[in-house]
């Protein structure tokens, strides 16, 4: 009589199967993250871009303020490595035209720095006006640090660039992404000239 042998038993299937369950888990729970990091990015650059905005209405605003921003639109002009300084504080001595120019766009200045990560500012002539006379537009470039890396193929970290009154090109700083708006410089007082003298008039003054 023949002895019959049964064929092995198998074991650590549930085992297995349990370590493919953990994997897949795993990667799905590390897609999710992903993309929630992702959303994150995106919804703190959108800020920051919605902050450079305002930014440079405050200085439109600032540019309305002021009784004759045509007459010193050049006191607005800042480079990126430039720090403004005015001479006197206007929120407690009153100042001409230019002088208030000048205060203005030291504290606009500083706004933008301590408003946005490692953020500047430059403000320059747009190059459709060439004629010094009557340049009534700024541009304005605001730039900032993301807190990634970023891929280089990104949209809001492509190099920005525009030209300025002089013909040079305004870009972006390497590394930094930035925002670039043109706003117009308001003549609530005009120039005009009697004799030799150039006379400012107001409306309504």
């Amino acid at each position: 009589m023949k002895k019959t042998t049964s064929p092995p038993i198998q074991r650590g299937f549930a085992l297995l199967e349990s370590l493919i369950a953990i994997v897949v888990m795993a990667l799905g729970i590390l897609g999710i993250l992903g993309l929630q990091m992702r959303t994150l990015t995106n919804t703190q650059t959108s800020l920051y871009r919605a902050q450079a905005i305002r930014l440079i209405e405050d200085l439109n605003e600032r540019l309305i303020a002021n009784p004759n921003a045509f007459l010193s639109a050049n006191s607005y002009l800042t480079e990126w490595k430039k720090t403004p300084s005015s001479q006197v504080n206007c929120n407690n001595t009153a100042c001409g035209y230019t002088e208030l120019a000048a205060f203005d766009i030291e504290r606009w200045k500083a706004q933008v720095g301590n408003t946005l990560p490692n953020g500047n500012a430059s403000v320059f002539y747009a190059e459709d006006e060439p004629q010094a006379e009557n340049r009534r537009q700024l541009g304005v470039m605001i730039s900032w640090r993301e807190n990634e890396s970023g891929d280089a193929d990104e949209d809001y970290l492509k190099a920005i660039n525009a030209s300025t009154g002089s013909g040079e090109a305004e870009s972006c700083p390497e590394g930094q992404t930035c925002h670039l708006q043109f706003i117009p410089v308001v003549a609530r007082c005009a120039p005009y000239f009697a004799g030799t003298n150039v006379q400012i008039f107001c409306p309504g003054s």
